[in-house]
């Protein structure tokens, strides 16, 4: 069972959450004029982790407003393991810094049911645990990441959990940068579609921890909240995001071709060619170190409901997203409800953190009042004709869920049709865990929160991993 300090929070965190959720169905039009038509992407009890270019405790971020017409934007988690050559031994094994001594005591496998009582998190379990160091030194990093860039552009610390600021630089065109290409992970944030966001301090923990034990740069997606912006806003900016990445991969490469053809020109004549095609629009964090044909897409919570909307609008779109491609999904703990109740649905409806009368108010919240239905597609993937393409085109999906949630037995089910159509779709059930356990701002130092990050590593990998530059399976 949960422990008493978490029943206690619950308890209050609740009260509070089922008060502002009916004031915002008594007031949903509080907002003024102009922030209602902009949008809005926090709340005001949001606690705001600002964006840090240096890197810190090994992951620098960055915020980027993508959309002129909207508040969508996202944050950028780069880990530090970017900077290594992709020639050096560092980046021929799964390079990440060694855990604590406390995370590894709690990090244990299962390989029957989990029931074994052996200590373990999950009832399922994907193999061993093992712990890689960094092998190359920061002024190692620095030596070979100079090869094509600056110096000035990074400032090391020998000695330091802080590798350095990485400043906003412009990639060099021409090539010859020797860093690292990492795959690409697009996060959707927690908070019932009308709370959370990006920037918040617990999504910022919890996209560096992802960042640094999956080896990939995060992209955090601020998408509008509700009932400010209802459905399908949220849904149509996860999928605004995908086409920024792919144009943003497309700009990067057509500035790289311009940059080789013009070498011989004068600096302001290919300066001008090439930002005549765009160039000043890249992203350089991603141009340099973002691998767009290795996206993969997380979700927590509702934030699971946008991800599996976006994928299904990605395997559609097909090359219309090129270069990027969706090869996983991890969806944590997803935001289903249906009209038809499941057992844990009648059993725990009144569960931790998010019972069920609250989380029906927050889909009043979200979907327009002539679409309320638990039934309606955002909230129901076992729905016939949901639309979208058919679920063996589906990429692999990881399902988590926890034993004291409500919401567990639809997302359980949903990954079982995904297998009845040979989808890679395996579910890991964490014990004595309750909704949002591994992403909520009280639950993220947790050991079963830090197992769920190490698991998540593990299976993504087999999809994400290139031989002879990372660990691969």
């Amino acid at each position: 069972m949960p422990s008493v300090a978490v029943k206690l929070y619950s308890v209050f965190f609740k009260l509070i959450l089922k008060r502002r959720l009916q004031n915002r169905i008594q007031n949903p039009n509080s907002t003024d004029e102009a922030t209602s038509s902009f949008g809005v992407t926090s709340r005001p009890e949001e606690t705001i982790a600002a964006a840090n270019p240096s890197f810190t405790d090994g992951v620098a971020t960055k915020d980027i407003h993508i959309d002129p017409s909207s508040c969508l934007s996202i944050r950028i988690f780069l880990p530090d393991t970017c900077l290594v050559s992709p020639d050096s031994d560092a980046a021929r094994v799964r390079v990440r810094g060694t855990r604590s001594e406390h995370e590894s005591r709690f990090v244990r496998t299962n390989s029957g049911n989990g029931n074994s009582g052996n200590g373990g998190y999950r009832r399922n379990s994907y193999g061993a645990v093992e712990t890689y160091n960094v092998a190359a030194s920061s002024s190692n990093r620095r030596s070979s990441y100079s090869n094509g860039f600056s110096t000035d552009d990074l400032s090391t610390s020998s000695k330091s959990s802080e590798t350095g600021a990485y400043r906003g630089y412009s990639p060099l065109f021409g090539g010859g940068h020797r860093g690292r290409k990492l795959p690409v992970m697009v996060q959707f944030h927690g908070g019932g579609f009308v709370a959370g966001s990006c920037d918040s301090a617990a999504n910022d923990v919890f996209c560096r921890r992802i960042a640094k034990v999956c080896d990939v740069i995060v992209v955090a997606v601020g998408y509008r909240l509700a009932p400010e912006d209802r459905y399908p806003a949220a849904f149509e900016d996860g999928v605004k995001v995908m086409h920024w990445l792919a144009k943003q991969a497309n700009l990067a490469e057509c500035g790289k071709s311009l940059g080789k053809k013009v070498e011989s020109r004068k600096a302001d004549v290919q300066g001008h060619v090439v930002d005549a095609f765009g160039a000043s629009l890249v992203e350089p964090w991603l141009a340099a170190h973002g691998d767009p044909s290795r996206c993969v897409l997380l979700g927590a919570s509702c934030g699971a409901n946008i991800a599996d909307y976006v994928a299904r609008k990605s395997v559609e779109s097909g090359t219309l997203l090129a270069p990027v491609k969706v090869v996983a999904q991890v969806l944590m703990y997803p935001f289903f409800i249906g009209n038809t109740p499941t057992h844990s649905e009648i059993k725990l409806s009144n569960s931790y953190f998010f019972d069920k009368s609250m989380s029906i108010l927050a889909w009043k919240l979200f979907l327009p009042e002539e679409e309320f239905n638990l039934d309606h597609p955002a909230a129901n993937p076992l729905i016939p004709n949901r639309g979208g393409p058919p679920l063996k085109r589906m990429p692999p999906t990881l399902t988590v869920v926890a034993e004291h949630d409500w919401m567990r037995d639809r997302a359980i089910a949903y990954a079982q049709e995904l297998k009845k159509v040979n989808v890679d779709a395996p579910v890991l059930d964490y014990k004595d865990c309750v909704h949002e356990f591994a992403t909520l701002d009280m639950l993220l130092r947790t050991p079963e929160a830090q197992a769920c990050a190490e698991d998540i590593a593990i299976w993504v990998k087999k999809y994400i991993s290139l031989r002879g530059h990372e660990f691969s399976y």
